[in-house]
């Protein structure tokens, strides 16, 4: 135990002097598979991620004044130099409580030709109008006169901490995300629209993760981001082992306004968009989509009926795929080398899910509202006693 303790202040010790939060490998949570460099949806070539957070303010809620817990962050398959470049996509929801749009199109044609932005509930609509006038402005269709398109922009509730009906989700907050997007290490916890968001009982919101592979000859990779704001505490789950259980009492939420409400323990949302780089058609990414909720699963996830959980996978192989004149030729993995990029997407959801809580700080929200950070002190001593802990 000591030994234990001593490896534990030495990280906290060293890792804030890099700019790096702790993440769960760091705090010896054991995973299966190989990351990529960065252990990120980023690990896969082309795509970036960009975030606008915003927090301020403190104490009693205004409606329009705060305290403001919130903001935005942005995905762009190819990069957003690559302006219209559309990529193989597949949705699937495994509870629609919430809101993704453009996933009609994006069944219909196959195509995600769209950034991914993901905000909170009440800002999907100025989300996607700010990023319709982006387009306009910085001709993304490179000259085309009549274009239309649908923005992808899901969502997740914050509305226990920020002050969700004051509307603080402007137009600058989605052209900074857009602006910040790169490719490399990310940021995760308390960013973007993971903000102000809440996870199996503690603080919730943004994190990421990624596998490397083979399948044959080739080496692929698969990335994973989610917008974590899910699941009963006693549900929580991290290596197998019931950690939800053993700190059911806890830092638990602190709740002092609004005093009604029909929020039941466990409801929530959970976004998560995988990307690949292997060749894949749009049905096949419909499969990967599908398998995205075991991840969830394994971390304590239910599918609660107050919940939004909503899953978008893509495909950055194929570049020349879509072709408004001319037919076109692409590549498939064949169905029956699946397996292995099943196993990635449900690994790297789990981990993401997990370094979104390890990076989330304890926030304070309206009237006081308190989600607590996982304490990374009581984690290591759990899972060192059911002999988890990655020494």
């Amino acid at each position: 135990m000591k030994r234990i303790s001593i490896v534990f202040i030495v990280m906290l010790i060293c890792f804030p002097s890099y700019g790096q939060k702790l993440r769960a490998r760091d705090l010896g949570v054991p995973f299966v598979g190989e990351t990529g460099e960065f252990n990120a949806i980023t690990d896969v070539k082309g795509v970036e991620v960009g975030y606008s957070t915003i927090i301020s303010g403190e104490g009693e809620n205004i409606i329009g004044k705060g305290p403001i817990r919130t903001g935005v962050t942005a995905i762009f398959p190819r990069g957003k130099a690559k302006k219209f470049s559309p990529v193989y996509a597949n949705w699937y929801s495994l509870n629609g409580n919430g809101e993704m749009t453009g996933t009609t199109w994006v069944t219909e044609s196959g195509f995600l030709e769209t950034p991914i932005m993901i905000t909170n509930t009440n800002s999907v609509g100025v989300v996607r109008d700010a990023v319709l006038k982006w387009y306009v402005d910085t001709d993304w269709y490179n000259g085309e006169n009549w274009w239309y398109t649908y923005p992808v922009v899901a969502e997740t509730y914050d509305g226990f901490l920020n002050d969700i009906y004051g509307f603080h989700v402007k137009e600058e907050h989605v052209l900074e995300a857009i602006e910040n997007t790169s490719s490399g290490k990310i940021a995760e916890g308390n960013v973007g629209g993971g903000t102000g968001m809440m996870c199996l009982g503690y603080k919730g919101g943004t994190g990421t993760s990624s596998r490397v592979f083979k399948i044959k000859d080739s080496t692929y990779t698969v990335g994973a981001i989610v917008q974590s704001n899910f699941g009963a505490k006693r549900n929580l789950s991290i290596a197998g082992v019931p950690v939800g259980v053993e700190l059911k009492d806890t830092l638990n939420y602190k709740f002092n306004a609004p005093p009604k409400s029909r929020r039941q323990e466990g409801d929530g949302s959970i976004i998560v968009i995988i990307a690949t780089d292997i060749p894949l058609l749009p049905h096949q990414l419909k499969r990967i989509a599908k398998r995205i909720p075991l991840g969830v699963g394994i971390v304590g996830g239910r599918g609660s009926n107050g919940s939004g959980d909503i899953f978008l996978a893509f495909s950055t192989a194929n570049e020349n795929a879509f072709n408004r004149d001319e037919t076109t030729t692409v590549e498939s993995l064949p169905n029956d080398q699946l397996m292995p990029v099943f196993e990635a997407t449900v690994q790297a959801v789990e981990e993401a899910i997990i370094n979104a809580m390890a990076a989330a700080e304890t926030m304070e929200g309206i009237n006081g509202n308190k989600a607590y950070a996982l304490p990374h002190d009581l984690l290591i001593e759990t899972l060192k006693t059911y002999n988890r802990l990655k020494e």
